[in-house]
């Protein structure tokens, strides 16, 4: 399944669309698990111009992520 975002925005506004349409997938569809996401992101300078994304001085193509933060507390069922 895609979800697709159009239009040049700050990423705040993305994650809030990201937000929205996942909730809507959780109450008008009742889809509760995913195996996982893939999600692109095209960088720009909010002008409409490309950005490379750059640690080090290196090209960051990738980032991975093994879900949300888990806290001691969920850990031990506190």
């Amino acid at each position: 399944m895609q979800i697709l975002i159009h239009g040049e925005m700050s990423i705040a506004d993305i994650r809030q669309a990201i937000f929205e349409k996942l909730h809507e997938l959780e109450d008008d569809y009742a889809i509760k698990f995913s195996r996982g996401a893939t999600l692109y992101v095209n960088p720009t300078d909010g002008k409409g111009h490309n950005v490379e994304p750059r640690r080090h001085g290196r090209n960051v193509k990738k980032l991975d992520c093994d879900g949300p933060y888990r806290s001691a507390a969920d850990d031990f069922k506190l």
